[in-house]
């Protein structure tokens, strides 16, 4: 058994086709990400990966829509998404594939 700390990565990213990483994979990218109330993520889209978002703690909104624990979000390729935290809380995130430099910031 090998044991890690959220810190240890990069955003909470631990798995996927960057460093530091605990499984390098072309595959996919995983990570859990931890916000504080009033935190905005920059709008942004992937040209190639697909994203699902599981609400683990807290209370965000996605494109104006509320998102509460459980709620299970697809964000399919070359959709823009604009995103907060309306409530301290964490995600869990899977994307795929794992293409570095696959965030384009939408002003």
């Amino acid at each position: 058994m090998k044991k890690f700390n959220l810190t240890d990565f990069k955003k909470g990213w631990m798995v996927g086709d960057f460093e530091p990483t605990i499984i390098k994979t072309k595959d996919f990218e995983f990570g859990v990400k931890f916000y504080k109330k009033g935190d905005i993520d920059q709008t942004h889209l992937h040209k190639v990966s697909n994203e699902i978002t599981v609400i683990v703690s807290g209370l965000f909104s996605m494109n104006e829509e509320r998102l509460s624990v459980g709620d299970v979000v697809l964000i399919e390729k070359n959709e823009v998404v604009t995103s907060a935290c309306i409530e301290d809380g964490a995600i869990a995130v899977i994307k795929t594939p794992s293409v570095i430099g696959d965030k384009f910031i939408i002003n």
